[in-house]
């Protein structure tokens, strides 16, 4: 496949990545080919990790990140532990130090195989966020979904972790809620200029929780690790919980500690499933023959 850019489809506990290697190269991943890849079912994703040359002296790559809709996303704590799985593979280095459209981010490969990202410091000014209109006090805001008198999700936390986050708290199952119909119309909601990620968070400790996302520009999720980290520092901000939390996800477990510093490190596994290469132009793609299983 003539000018073809290598590629390897990976998963933080479920959160669904390729991470592309686009070093070398001045073009960008187009939004059509996010399209293509995410329409074919072997390849289906919730965020492309794009590796881009460095931009900035004192970083080691510039990673552009696309949502399965083709938009934009500034922040993938999941896509960011897979990235550092496979240049760490790749390079025999376990510390990176990234440039992202939200800014800088350190990781680190642990011996254990884990995976910490240091996804910087949380952002709580209504501007900041952004919302529509102010609130002075973002630890609960005034938005709901089902009747005025009996809503069905209400008074959400709001932060930025580089992305726009809503988290609503429950006391029941995260399960007996359609997060499938609300998902779409809060992530959406005018209250959020540049649409949201919506979370539904059940405190079942000090320090853990279950959570469910619904991803801006991607959809319902197995994970998602900017959420995670807004759910966790949110949770703390109300008094749920205090500083370092576990939160289960759909697809699997991962720990936050809001230190501080006030900067927020994401913990968790990458998993490789297999590696190919593709068009960034197109998204046609063909699997690596070793990789063919």
């Amino acid at each position: 496949m003539a000018g073809a850019a290598p590629f390897a489809k990976m998963n933080g506990i479920g959160n669904e990545i390729i991470v592309a290697d686009m070093r070398g190269r001045a073009e960008r991943v187009s939004a059509a080919a996010a399209l293509a890849l995410n329409a074919d079912p072997a390849t289906r994703f919730d965020q492309i990790m794009a590796i881009h040359d460095a931009r900035t002296p004192g970083t080691a790559y510039f990673v552009d990140i696309l949502n399965s809709d083709g938009s934009s996303a500034q922040a993938c704590g999941n896509g960011m532990r897979c990235v550092v799985q496979a240049l760490a593979a790749e390079t025999g280095e376990t510390v990176f130090t990234f440039e992202t459209v939200a800014g800088i981010l350190n990781a680190k490969q642990h011996q254990d195989g884990s995976i910490s990202v240091d996804m910087g410091m949380p952002r709580f000014g209504w501007q900041e966020i952004p919302l529509a209109e102010e609130f002075r006090d973002t630890r609960m805001i005034e938005l709901q979904i089902g009747p005025i008198d009996a809503p069905v999700l209400h008074s959400p936390s709001v932060v930025s972790m580089g992305n726009p986050h809503a988290i609503f708290w429950v006391d029941r199952d995260v399960w007996s809620y359609e997060l499938e119909r609300f998902g779409p119309m809060l992530e959406n909601h005018p209250m959020f200029p540049e649409r949201a990620n919506i979370t539904i968070a059940q405190v079942t400790s000090p320090d853990s929780m279950i959570i469910r996302t619904w991803e801006r520009g991607a959809g319902l999720t197995r994970a998602c690790g900017s959420a995670a980290c807004a759910a966790a520092v949110a949770g703390a901000r109300t008094k749920r919980t205090g500083r370092s939390v576990e939160l289960t996800a759909p697809g699997g477990k991962l720990t936050v500690e809001w230190r501080d510093d006030d900067h927020v490190i994401l913990t968790g596994p990458a998993e490789w499933e297999f590696s190919g290469s593709f068009d960034p132009a197109t998204g046609t793609w063909a699997r690596d023959t070793e990789s063919a299983a």
